[in-house]
């Protein structure tokens, strides 16, 4: 049976999914034709952040001044859903690498907590070397988090578990691709987890990164 959790995971991403779809359905032109612009264009998601990484520095925005981001937001602790989609999202960019090295490496692979009391540097570090070589864990203080999710349109909220450490993160399941000026270009895509099929397949990421990445 799917917990508590995992069904607010559902609800925010699909409500913003949907906000995403509306706000920018004028953009994109008829519906049979092929996206001219990338669907996030002029949406107000990213900006400026100061965070810490797996190696305990300190990590800003405009370390990535020039490069792609992957950005997701998650938490180590997570049972089932965030493994999921980080192994396939961190699959689809070493398929993405293999078949363009140039382009792929002009991507930055970014897994930001939405639990910073747990996901400390320390518990980071092994929790991210094993998606991605280039994966950065970033954490800071609960007003920090706060922020940056603000800043992505990301929510979350705790959901109180068997024990007062053992409660779970109920958050928006979603994954942004982010151009070289940080702004959003695309969703990339994840699994919904109230369906049997693979929306977010490895190589469903890679072809969203070729489609974006120049």
């Amino acid at each position: 049976m799917m917990n508590i959790a995992n069904m607010g995971q559902r609800l925010v991403r699909a409500t913003l999914i949907l906000a995403f779809g509306a706000a920018l359905a004028g953009c994109n032109g008829a519906a049979d034709s092929a996206p001219a612009r990338p669907p996030l264009e002029g949406a107000r998601i990213g900006g400026a952040f100061t965070l810490t990484d797996q190696d305990g520095r300190t990590v800003r925005d405009t370390d990535f001044a020039g490069q792609y981001r992957l950005v997701y937001f998650g938490y180590s602790f997570c049972p089932d859903i965030c493994p999921v989609d980080l192994q396939k999202l961190m699959r689809g960019l070493l398929q993405f690498e293999k078949a363009d090295a140039a382009r792929g490496a002009k991507v930055v692979p970014l897994f930001v907590t939405v639990d910073p009391a747990r996901d400390t540097p320390a518990a980071l570090k092994p929790f991210v070397a094993r998606y991605h070589p280039r994966l950065l864990g970033l954490t800071g203080t609960a007003d920090q988090i706060a922020a940056v999710a603000k800043a992505y349109v990301v929510t979350y909220n705790k959901v109180p578990g068997s024990a007062p450490d053992r409660y779970l993160m109920a958050h928006s399941q979603l994954a942004f691709l982010m151009d070289p000026d940080g702004k959003p270009l695309a969703l990339l895509p994840l699994d919904d987890p109230s369906t049997d099929a693979d929306e977010g397949a490895p190589d469903k990421v890679a072809a969203e990164l070729a489609k974006w990445v120049r």
